[in-house]
């Protein structure tokens, strides 16, 4: 790989996973509610879960998807479906002081987030992007590099966007603010299933 091709690489890399996506959004809403020690392990299920998926799609992965078609039925509707639970986790995320007394406040662990990446859209798109463009070959070493790339721009998206939701809790003390933030959290994850939904639309 060229430096040109591996400074394109980076930046389009950087572009994909800093903005906003269902992953950042989780990560801004746990570091709000539970602040940035407790959500390490989302933010490490996060860096190390996607550069492995992107590892697995460049050797091949999606050719077992090619060789049974419904597979990308039954993918989007496990997206739809875990999406909509995570959202409403969100909204009904308690802040610390609470998370023993609520199932629901308590954030992803690392195995949640890492697996979450298989059901993520934008992960999928991502990595088929980054993929396609990157590691035309699919030879292992490019892909390497991708996915390489990907551990080192995730680590500075997800510290990110953690300290942005850690930051936004002294606006956010007050019970009835943190329920809207919360609320608006959840509801602009089910908006980043349109795009899966109405592909026509994105």
């Amino acid at each position: 790989m060229t430096l040109e091709i591996f400074t394109a690489l980076v930046a389009f890399a950087f572009v994909t996973v800093i903005t906003p996506g269902p992953n950042n959004l989780m990560l801004m809403a746990s570091g709000a509610n539970f602040g940035f020690r407790r959500t390490v392990p989302h933010m490490m299920g996060i860096g190390i879960g996607f550069p492995s998926m992107v590892l697995l799609v460049g050797v091949g992965v999606m050719q077992v998807f090619d060789l049974w078609a419904p597979s990308y039925v039954i993918l989007k509707v496990l997206s739809v479906g875990y999406l909509l639970y995570l959202a409403w986790k969100v909204a009904h995320a308690a802040p610390p002081k609470e998370a023993g007394a609520e199932v629901e406040g308590k954030p992803l662990s690392f195995f949640q987030s890492a697996a979450f990446q298989w059901v993520n859209p934008k992960a999928w798109s991502m990595a088929l992007s980054a993929i396609t463009l990157y590691a035309t070959s699919r030879d292992m070493t490019a892909v390497l590099w991708v996915a390489g790339v990907y551990v080192g721009v995730s680590a500075i998206s997800t510290t990110g966007w953690t300290v942005l939701g850690q930051q936004m809790r002294r606006l956010l003390k007050n019970r009835a603010r943190l329920r809207v933030f919360n609320w608006t959290m959840a509801v602009l994850l089910v908006v980043t299933l349109i795009p899966v939904l109405w592909p026509a639309s994105a």
